[in-house]
């Protein structure tokens, strides 16, 4: 699998690290309601086909980024900084 990285350019899956599930936002901090943490941390989905995950470029610019790639094919389909695809949840969850 090939990733765009913004900053790099295209490159290697071997050069980043998965980070993550990115279709969801992380609970305030100041939120000390424990179900909620806990399903936060604990639950997770095994999506099959689109999905939003963090990934790390850890041999390269070290910057954290949101990769769309289908699960079943890997085709990547949009690759944007991990700091846009927070903006994007708060706004989906203020709607």
């Amino acid at each position: 699998m090939r990733i765009h990285c913004p900053f790099c350019g295209e490159r290697d899956e071997h050069e980043f690290s998965y980070g993550g599930d990115a279709m969801r936002l992380r609970p305030d901090e100041s939120n000390t309601d424990q179900t909620c943490w806990s399903a936060y941390v604990f639950l997770r989905d095994n999506p099959r086909g689109w999905h939003q995950e963090y990934w790390q470029h850890v041999h390269g610019c070290r910057a954290w980024i949101c990769v769309t790639r289908n699960t079943m094919s890997h085709e990547v389909r949009r690759v944007c900084s991990a700091q846009e695809r927070v903006k994007e949840l708060r706004a989906e969850a203020s709607q």
